[in-house]
């Protein structure tokens, strides 16, 4: 393939965005930079697409989101005239391009006579989930890259139920916008026309204003707030991201006085400059919230990522030291207390139902069933949570009362159909007020619920593989533990194997195979003797493969002997494929 060619064909184009032409010019003679800018078109996949901002098809640019965008806007006409009416709902984080990108969005869409709703300002990812409900819209975009490197930004595409569209939908519209072949073609709309005919509204403050009414809904108990408001200290960090303003209204909303934001992180930065990752699963984004922290004895310290659908917790343990609870951990804290509290107060429904993903710790579900309730695992990716929320709703079979998964997303009332920083960040702020209206600490209620329920311990590593070769390894190491299946792993047999990219559970002893009744992805999930289990899969949305491991000890420190035994040796192995 001559690259070359197929740069000059952009630097040709009479309209080409000056700073995109200086980049390909800085690149033109340098075969391999254009192979990566043009080798394939940016992955359209069924959360949207991600990608790094530059010039070439393999990169977020406003050519490659009109392409986007043109293919959304054939997907709406092809349900009928009412769905451009209803129109599309946009909203962005504080990324490069990304207020650029929305409004190209708008005009895209506007150009063929479909309505779009912009927020005026950056808006968090839920509020945008919240938004398309709100105004009965038939889609929504939202630009954001998430907790992505700087260089980053992305499209995810929302139906009109206000989740992730899930893949059968995803796929439709992948194949509209795959009938684009030259974004470089597309025309757009002036915003100043798309203004005067209504087809583009500027939306803001009084859509936060409806949604923080709803958030204020799941509050359980405003009374225990009352009574520890005056010495309960919080410390919040928007991590340079969307969440700013929402989370310091709400937390005065729910009755808490003694907020401290972190300064330096507060406003939007597309740099993330005080952070290695804005991404709260890092324990090291927590760094300045953990100072702030100890300067005033904080109960609770709260960190949100970009677009404010992850959120990180961290408390102090019994050493006085604070520690970053993960998402599983944070997850079974507000679990337990949402299901008690419920039933204390005589609303917990006889078929409600937690949901969860297949890489979210088993101890959700020992909890549920604690109370009663029935656990169902989805694939990873809220969008499967959201799906099932819809379903449910309209069969009225189960009533859903949690969602999460263990990177740091959470759910608790489904007037929103994505996971929401805004919501679980209020909530769990309640419940540390609750332990400490008993004196005791969050950490308190995590060693409780271990005594309870068992010691679950979870660990996640990620191996970065960037490019067309890092795509090829991951794609190689997946077939690797399809093909060679290993029997042993740290000491312990493997009894069971889930291929998600099959649908079929196999059983070693006697290899019964069993249907998984999910939808297809490249996923595999290992099963040991002991209860232990570990997961192959690539991320998603970064040049990532993922592998999380779960086990349950005795202890907290066996716990940790487990996972640690069980980590490293499947690492060991990954290492001698890739190496």
């Amino acid at each position: 393939m001559n690259w070359k060619e197929i740069a000059e064909k952009w630097l040709n184009f009479d309209g080409l965005d000056q700073q995109l032409k200086d980049h390909l010019n800085k690149v033109k003679n340098d075969e391999k930079a254009l192979e990566e800018l043009f080798y394939k078109n940016l992955e359209f996949g069924t959360g949207g697409m991600r990608g790094e901002i530059g010039p070439g098809t393999n990169r977020m640019n406003i050519y490659t989101v009109r392409k986007a965008s043109f293919g959304l806007a054939q997907y709406l006409l092809s349900k009928g005239e009412e769905s451009a009416k209803r129109g599309v709902v946009i909203s962005y984080d504080p990324r490069y391009k990304s207020s650029e990108f929305a409004l190209e969005v708008a005009k895209t869409v506007g150009k063929l006579g479909i309505k779009a709703y912009l927020f005026k300002e950056l808006r968090p990812t839920p509020e945008l989930s919240f938004a398309v409900r709100h105004f009965g819209a038939a889609a929504g975009v939202m630009v954001t890259a998430s907790h992505n490197p700087p260089e980053y930004n992305g499209y995810k595409v929302y139906g009109d139920d206000g989740g992730q569209l899930p893949p059968k939908e995803a796929d439709e519209l992948i194949s509209y916008v795959n009938q684009v072949e030259n974004e470089l073609s597309l025309e757009v709309a002036d915003e100043a026309d798309l203004l005067e005919n209504g087809l583009l509204q500027y939306i803001g403050e009084e859509v936060d204003d409806i949604y923080l009414d709803y958030v204020q809904k799941i509050q359980l108990n405003r009374e225990v707030i009352e009574k520890v408001k005056n010495d309960f200290k919080i410390v919040f960090t928007p991590l340079h991201g969307t969440a700013n303003k929402l989370i310091q209204k709400g937390l005065k909303m729910f009755g808490f006085q003694n907020v401290t934001v972190v300064k330096e992180q507060e406003h939007p930065d597309p740099n993330f400059s005080t952070v290695q990752s804005p991404n709260p699963e890092e324990h090291a984004a927590f760094e300045l919230a953990i100072q702030y922290g100890k300067e005033i004895n904080a109960d609770i310290l709260l960190g949100t990522d970009p677009d404010s659908d992850r959120l990180g917790v961290a408390v102090k343990n019994n050493q006085g030291e604070y520690i970053v609870l993960t998402g599983n951990q944070t997850g079974a804290i507000m679990l337990h207390y949402l299901l008690s509290q419920k039933k204390e107060k005589g609303i917990l429904p006889e078929n409600g139902i937690v949901l969860k993903t297949i890489v979210t710790s088993e101890i959700g579900r020992a909890i549920a069933e604690s109370f009663g309730l029935k656990t169902l695992d989805t694939l990873t990716g809220f969008k499967f949570i959201g799906e099932k929320i819809k379903e449910y709703k309209q069969t009225g079979e189960y009533q859903f009362q949690f969602g999460y998964e263990e990177s740091y997303g959470y759910l608790i009332g489904d007037f929103v159909r994505d996971k929401d920083a805004i919501q679980a960040a209020l909530f769990v702020t309640e419940v540390a007020a609750y332990y400490k209206a008993q004196e005791k600490s969050l950490y308190d209620a995590l060693l409780e619920i271990f005594e309870e329920y068992g010691y679950f311990k979870e660990s996640l590593e990620s191996l970065t593989l960037k490019g067309k070769d890092g795509a090829e390894q991951i794609a190689k190491i997946l077939e690797d533990f399809r093909e060679n299946p290993p029997k042993e792993v740290a000491g312990k047999t493997i009894v069971a194997v889930e291929d998600y990219k099959t649908s079929i559970r196999k059983e070693f002893s006697n290899g019964k195979l069993s249907p998984i009744s999910l939808p297809k992805s490249n996923v595999l999930k290992y099963f040991l003797e002991d209860g232990s289990w570990f997961c192959v899969r690539p991320s998603g949305t970064e040049p990532k493969c993922k592998f999380y491991f779960s086990v349950v000890g005795q202890s907290l420190k066996d716990s940790e002997e487990k996972v640690n035994r069980l980590q490293t040796a499947v690492m060991e192995k990954v290492r001698g494929m890739v190496n």
